[in-house]
Formats: C-alpha cells, sequence, structure tokens
C-alpha cells in the first residue's frame, strides 16, 4: 500500500507516543536505512542513534563500508557517544529487538546485511518506521501503529519532531537524568538532514513541507548557534555543517584527553574520572557544556570496558549552570551481574535514575563535604555489591 500523509494531528500524536514508549521499554536497537544512502538518510540515522543514545540504550548503526566523505563527518560523533557502527557485511553482536528504519521508501530499498531477513520476518522484533516519502512507488515497512509516516522536509525533521514531543514528557525524561535532549550533535545531525535534503529547501513543493522547513530549519539554527563558540557565525550551507562537525570532532578528541588525565586508581574493578572545580573551569573556557557531557558519556563507556567491570565519572556542573556535582555509571557489556540501579538504592540517592547497565544522579555540592572522600565510599560499596552479586556475565 502506497504510503499517504497522516489525516489528522491526532493519528500522528498517538504513533508518536507508541514509538517514544517502545524507546523506554525496549533495549537493544538497530539503526539502518536505504541502500546508498544520502545526506538525510545519514542524517536522520545518526540522530535517531543520539536521541536513544540518551536513554542509554544498547544502539547499533548499520551503514555501508564505504559512504560518501562528507558524511563521515556525521559518522565520527559516534564513537564519543557509545553508539557502535557495524558494515553492511557485519554480523549482528546481539539480539535485536528493536529495529528503526529510516528515510526508506520501500522494503525492496532497505539495507541488506547477514540475517537481516530473519531480523524482518521475526515477530518479536518491532519495526518502527520514520520516513517523509509518500505516494508514487512507496510500500510501508514498519509495524503498524509505528509508522511515523508523514508530509516533511526531511526524516531528520521527524526525528526532530520525535524530540520536541518527549522534551516536554518529563515523566520520561527526568528518571533516565537526560538534561538536554537538543545536543548540539544532534541538533547539527537534524539541521544537516533538513538543509541537505531539500538543497535549502529548493525542492520543497507544497506550501505545507515550506512552512515546517521554514520552522525546523529555523529553530535548529538557532540552537546550533546558541551551543556554538561565540566567535561562530551561523550555518547557511552543508559545508558550513561539515566544516563544524570536523572541527567538533577535534575539540572533542582534546576534551577526551584532558578529561581522561584526571583518572583516580581506587579500584581495580571500577576505573574512575574525578574532575576537580578548577579543571572544569578551565574546561568550560575551551568546550562549551554539551562536549564535556558527550566527551563524560564516552570516557565513562571507555573505563567500563577497559576494567571489565564497572566505571565512574564524576564532574561539577559549570558554576553559572547549577551548583549540582554529575556523576555517571557504566557497566562493561562483558559483565551483567550487577543491576546498577542498586547502587542508587543502597546509597538512598533519590535524583538519579537509569538501567541495569548505566545510571547518573546529581548530587548539590553543598551536601559534600570532601568529594575524594565521598567517591572513594562510593566505589568501595560499589565494589561489595559486585561481590554480592552473583557470578556470571
Amino acid at each position: 500500500m502506497a504510503k499517504k500523509r497522516m489525516p489528522s494531528i491526532k493519528q500522528r500524536n498517538r504513533i508518536i507516543r507508541h514509538i517514544i514508549q517502545a524507546i523506554v521499554d525496549r533495549d537493544c536497537f538497530l539503526i539502518m536505512g536505504h541502500q546508498s544512502p544520502d545526506e538525510d538518510c545519514v542524517s536522520s540515522m545518526i540522530a535517531m542513534s543520539l536521541l536513544l543514545n540518551k536513554f542509554s540504550k544498547n544502539v547499533y548503526l548499520m551503514i555501508p563500508e564505504k559512504i560518501n566523505k562528507n558524511f563521515q563527518y556525521l559518522v565520527n560523533i559516534c564513537r564519543y557517544n557509545a553508539i557502535e557502527i557495524l558494515h553492511n557485511k557485519q554480523e549482528l553482536p546481539c539480539e535485536i529487538s528493536t529495529v528503526f528504519v529510516l528515510d526508506t521508501p520501500k522494503p525492496e530499498m532497505c539495507e541488506t546485511f547477514p540475517g537481516s531477513d530473519d531480523i524482518f520476518n521475526n515477530k518479536n522484533v518491532l519495526k518502527i518506521e520514520i520516513d517523509h516519502h509518500l505516494e508514487a512507488d512507496s510500500d510501508y515497512i514498519g509495524d503498524k501503529e509505528f509508522c511515523l509516516v508523514d508530509e516533511a522536509s526531511s526524516a531528520s525533521e521527524l526525528v526532530g519532531l520525535i524530540a520536541f514531543k518527549l522534551k516536554n514528557r518529563g515523566d520520561i525524561i527526568d528518571p533516565f537524568n537526560i538534561q538536554d535532549l537538543f545536543s548540539r550533535n544532534f541538533v547539527l545531525a537534524v539541521l544537516t538532514g533538513i538543509i541537505g535534503d531539500s538543497k535549502m529547501g529548493k525542492y520543497l513543493k507544497t506550501s505545507r513541507e515550506k512552512w515546517f522547513y521554514r520552522l525546523f530549519s529555523g529553530m535548529f539554527n538557532e540552537m546550533l548557534t546558541s551551543k556554538t563558540h561565540k566567535n561562530s557565525k551561523n550555518f547557511s550551507t552543508m559545508d558550513e555543517v561539515f566544516t563544524e562537525l570536523q572541527q567538533l570532532s577535534q575539540k572533542e578528541d582534546e576534551c577526551f584527553t584532558l578529561m581522561m588525565k584526571q583518572k583516580v586508581d581506587i579500584s581495580p574493578k571500577i576505573g574512575s574520572v574525578i574532575v576537580s572545580r578548577e579543571v572544569i573551569r578551565q574546561m568550560r573556557s575551551i568546550f562549551d557544556y554539551d562536549t564535556i557531557v558527550t566527551v563524560a558519556r564516552y570516557a565513562a563507556d571507555s573505563l567500563a570496558e577497559y576494567s571489565r567491570y564497572v566505571s565512574l565519572v564524576v564532574y561539577y556542573d559549570d558554576e553559572k549552570d547549577s551548583d549540582l556535582i554529575q556523576f555517571r555509571m557504566r557497566r562493561s557489556q562483558a559483565y551483567r551481574a550487577l543491576d546498577l540501579r542498586t547502587v542508587l538504592e543502597t546509597f538512598g540517592i533519590e535524583n538519579g535514575g537509569g538501567h541495569p547497565g548505566a545510571i547518573g544522579f546529581r548530587i548539590p555540592e553543598e551536601e559534600i563535604q570532601d568529594l575524594g572522600g565521598y567517591v572513594e565510599s562510593l566505589v568501595k560499596g560499589t565494589e561489595k555489591l559486585i561481590a554480592a552479586a552473583a557470578p556470571g556475565k
């Protein structure tokens, strides 16, 4: 059946609610698009991956081994966000529960990979579709009530719409300790897809498409400007966006190197980093807040895999933003015996949340007189929980 625009806002909102609930309830997501992906396909896949990553989900991005070099900047930001990149000739590393198919007009155009037929024939695997190709030679791919297929400038615009709906769901984002849904990387990815697929709006036909294009591109461009260093200018072309992405990758490398210098040796099973108030001031003079948060997440993942058990990354919020100290804990993929939410229960921490493999929490600075001592007690207590947990993976 050819794809058609949704007849009502009510239906579109219902589909988005179903997709959001699937994001919350499920884990181990595969993100994929069509063969020979273009700007919007790559951008929407990256944006969706980053959005899922906000919920600390296991995310695998399926892309061809050879990809347009202009898109490589987009792909590079995945490595700092715990998003594993798979090429279309690789086997899937784990049992996938949910597949997102983006910007793909019909099933025959889907990217193929070893086991792809088994995935799509398995009724226990949820298929979610996000696309803006309508009528003509098109056909639905996703499961009923999980197809966000509608008139839009791009698939990236529809991913941005999901994020806007999520922004108003404090009941969902607060337990996951999500501070900023519209991170700089996410905004860059969405904006790249919007302006790239429509060639800055030139290829849009209907007045509705043009209206939403102006709305979304304007909002995301404004957000991008506010999240960029003050010497940066507004982006108006794809080249400027890609140039900024390349510079961002270099900045993240520098930030990661500086953060890892703050590593402390408390426990061989819990790789730990404590970024002091002095160091965070130094970092904020060089990097924007989103870069620091992104790199903190990547540092937690790296330390967890190195220790083979658990990681802990601690850093102060900027004094201009809040008086909170941020804590991130991540479990190695090789270790599954301990549900990290037990740490929150054991230490009576209320301002935090997460899932078995990753938690985040924050504590006002005034409640911690000795940060080093608090972290040491947290690490030692977690060691006891690891020892008490059933062995195994």
